[in-house]
């Protein structure tokens, strides 16, 4: 809420922002987008903590 407080940004533009996302991606898509939206946080989180995925592990193993 402190961006939203830094950037003034009240309700009614947040409504009118949200309903052109509808308009251009369609209310199939965006549930896709928001999920990839939070695996790329997710990721850079992991990324500033230091923390390498299992995948990544699995494949560092099978090399040795």
């Amino acid at each position: 809420m402190q961006l939203l407080t830094l950037l003034r940004i009240g309700w009614g533009e947040i409504l009118v922002i949200a309903l052109i996302v509808l308009l251009l991606f369609g209310a199939r898509k965006i549930p896709e987008l928001m999920r990839g939206m939070g695996k790329g946080v997710k990721s850079f989180k992991d990324g500033m903590n230091g923390v390498e995925e299992p995948e990544i592990k699995e494949d560092k193993e099978n090399k040795e």
